[in-house]
C-alpha cells in the first residue's frame, strides 16, 4: 500500500539531506532538472498511446482536465478575493511594460509538445516502446532525489519563511480552497477521494505533477493532472496584469508553486519587487508540499 509513498518520499528526503555550496553545482542540477522533466514526460506520452480503448482514454483525459482547472480556480479566486478583501494587500506599485505573454506561454507550452511527440512515437507499437512505464519510474526517483537538493539549497531559511506572512497566508489559502476543489471534483467527476485530492495538490507545477500520478494512478489520471496544472499557469500569466490592480493576493495564488521561478518575472513586473519576497515564499511552501501531498493522498 505504500510502496508509491516510498518511491516518492525516500528519494525526496535523501537529496534534502545533501548540503550544497557550489553554484556551480546548483546550476548543473537546475539543468539536469530541465531535460529529466522532458524525458520523463516524454515517456509518459508513449504510455498514453498504449491506453486500451484510446479514443474513450483521450475524451477522459480532456473531461478530467477541463472540470479541474475551472472548479479548483473558481475555488482559489473566491478564497484570495475574501483574503483580500478582509486583509488588503497595499498596492504601492506603478505597473511596468510586460513582455510578451505569447512567447511566455508558448514556453510552457513546449512541454506539452514533448508529451506529444511521445505519443505519436508510442503509436508506432514498436515492442521496446512498452517498457516506458519502467524507465520513467526510474527517472522519477533521480528527479525527486534532484529536486530535494535544490529545496535544501535554494537559500530560503525558516525565519525568512515565517517573516512573511503575506506568503504565508496566500500559500495556505490556496491549499485549503484547492483541497475544497478536489472535494467537489470527486463529485462531479465520480473519482475515488483520493484521486481528486491528489489532482488538487499540484498547485500548478505541471512538470512533477503529471509524472507523479502517472505511476500512482496511470497515464489517464496523469495526463488530466498535467493539463490541468499546466493550464493554470496559462491562465495566471494572462490574468495577472489586471489582477494586480484588483486583487494582489489573487494575483500571487493563482500562480501556484510557479511564482518562486516562472512566472515570478511577470509578479515582479505587474507587481514590483514588494511583491518578490512573498511570491518566493509562496512558491516555496507550496513546492515543498507539493510531492508530500501527492505522495500521502497516492498512499
Amino acid at each position: 500500500m505504500f510502496s508509491g509513498l516510498l518511491i516518492i518520499l525516500i528519494p525526496l528526503v535523501v537529496g534534502y539531506l545533501i548540503p550544497l555550496r557550489q553554484v556551480s553545482a546548483l546550476k548543473l542540477i537546475n539543468r539536469f532538472l530541465s531535460w529529466i522533466v522532458y524525458v520523463i514526460l516524454f515517456f509518459m506520452g508513449i504510455s498514453l498511446a498504449f491506453l486500451d480503448n484510446l479514443a474513450a482514454n483521450l475524451l477522459s483525459i480532456l473531461h478530467y482536465s477541463i472540470i479541474t482547472i475551472v472548479v479548483i480556480l473558481l475555488c482559489n479566486i473566491a478564497a484570495l478575493f475574501w483574503l483580500e478583501r478582509t486583509i488588503p494587500w497595499r498596492n504601492y506599485h506603478q505597473q511596468e511594460k510586460l513582455p510578451s505573454r505569447i512567447a511566455m506561454a508558448l514556453e510552457s507550452l513546449k512541454l506539452c509538445g514533448v508529451v506529444v511527440i511521445g505519443f505519436l512515437l508510442g503509436l508506432s507499437g514498436l515492442d521496446f516502446l512498452q517498457h516506458a512505464t519502467e524507465a520513467s519510474e526510474y527517472t522519477l526517483i533521480f528527479l525527486l532525489f534532484l529536486i530535494g537538493i535544490q529545496l535544501r539549497n535554494n537559500g530560503m531559511t525558516l525565519k525568512q519563511i515565517v517573516l512573511n506572512r503575506r506568503g504565508m497566508m496566500v500559500a495556505v489559502v490556496v491549499v485549503g480552497s484547492s483541497m475544497v476543489g478536489g472535494v467537489i471534483n470527486a463529485f462531479i467527476l465520480d473519482l475515488p477521494l483520493n484521486t481528486a485530492l491528489a489532482m488538487a495538490s499540484g498547485f500548478g507545477w505541471y512538470s512533477l505533477s503529471g509524472i507523479l500520478l502517472t505511476e500512482s494512478f496511470g497515464p489517464v489520471i496523469g495526463s488530466a493532472a498535467f493539463f490541468n496544472d499546466l493550464g493554470r499557469e496559462l491562465i495566471a500569466i494572462m490574468l495577472i496584469p489586471g489582477l494586480v490592480r484588483r486583487s494582489r493576493s489573487t494575483a500571487l495564488g493563482l500562480c501556484g508553486a510557479t511564482s518562486m521561478d516562472f512566472t515570478l518575472p511577470v509578479l515582479q513586473r505587474s507587481g514590483g519587487l514588494e511583491m518578490v519576497p512573498a511570491a518566493i515564499v509562496h512558491g516555496f511552501i507550496l513546492s515543498l508540499l507539493v510531492p508530500v501531498m501527492m505522495a500521502f493522498f497516492s498512499a
